[in-house]
């Protein structure tokens, strides 16, 4: 009985050890990166000088700014800056339309602005704008494996300082208006790289001295219609041994059995009947010892 329940409890070990090796680990898994986007109508970085010169006034806007992994999209119309012409609110923007959008996905990230019948204006010129445009877009687009596109486009004319000029793409445009100050334009600024695009519909160098409203200098920049976008990074991807063909024990040989030699359980049949047959030896030899 004991050495019955040897070789019984032997060949159990082996037959459940055999799926055990066998199972392999689970399927392959990739996370990849959605890439970024951002937009913005209007970006200021002027400095506003009192006539006392002893107080700066820094109007730092950023108008319909969005940024996305998020989808977003947002429009506003005007921006106010307290503090000039006695404390009364003042306006920098005025537009029948300022949006902007910022869209990412799988597929790949997307970034627009759009900018119609804008005037723009700095403190001390209440009453004449800076620039006034017809209208202005500008998009960059990043799609997963494909190079990246950048674009700004100008419709309709362009006023600076109540003069009307004419933008090309490549050069500055400079505007001078004696007592009021220069403006400096660069229309349609794109940059690309291999995942990344970007582009401004323009940007404004500002040096204005209109002394009113107790306003001395403005000096700064501005940016109109200004997008990037980023490309998804390629997905890392972990990849794992996929499971091998488990055949359960003793199913019928294949029909190539005979030409191969084998099949994919040889290996823990072989190995059960070894154990089976030292088991078996042990058994005997106990069994001898006994009636000795």
């Amino acid at each position: 009985m004991p050495a019955r329940r040897f070789t019984a409890t032997a060949a159990a070990t082996v037959l459940a050890a055999g799926p055990v090796v066998l199972a392999g680990a689970g399927p392959a898994h990739a996370s990849a990166d959605h890439g970024r986007a951002s937009a913005v109508v209007l970006r200021t970085g002027l400095d506003v000088s009192l006539l006392n010169k002893t107080v700066n006034v820094p109007l730092a806007v950023s108008l319909n700014e969005v940024r996305a992994p998020q989808s977003a999209e947002r429009t506003v119309l005007t921006a106010r800056l307290d503090g000039v012409d006695g404390g009364q609110p003042f306006s920098v923007l005025r537009a029948d339309v300022a949006s902007a959008k910022a869209t990412v996905s799988a597929s790949g990230a997307e970034a627009s602005t759009n900018l119609t019948h804008a005037r723009i204006h700095v403190p001390g010129l209440p009453l004449l704008s800076l620039i006034e445009v017809g209208q202005v877009t500008s998009k960059a687009t990043c799609e997963a494996g494909r190079k990246p596109v950048a674009s700004a486009t100008l419709l309709g004319g362009v006023t600076v300082l109540g003069k009307k000029v004419t933008l090309t793409v490549g050069g500055p445009t400079e505007v001078k208006v004696p007592g009021v100050g220069e403006v400096r334009l660069d229309f349609s600024k794109t940059r690309t790289t291999s995942r990344t695009a970007a582009a401004s519909a323009l940007e404004l160098k500002v040096s204005v001295n209109p002394l009113k409203l107790n306003v001395a200098e403005v000096e700064g920049t501005l940016t109109l219609g200004s997008v990037t976008c980023e490309s998804p990074s390629a997905p890392a991807v972990s990849m794992s041994a996929p499971p091998p063909d488990i055949k359960p024990q003793g199913a019928p040989a294949e029909s190539g059995l005979a030409e191969t030699g084998g099949a994919s359980t040889t290996p823990y049949l072989v190995g059960g009947g070894v154990v089976l047959l030292a088991a078996g030896g042990a058994a005997v030899a106990l069994a001898r010892r006994r009636h000795a």
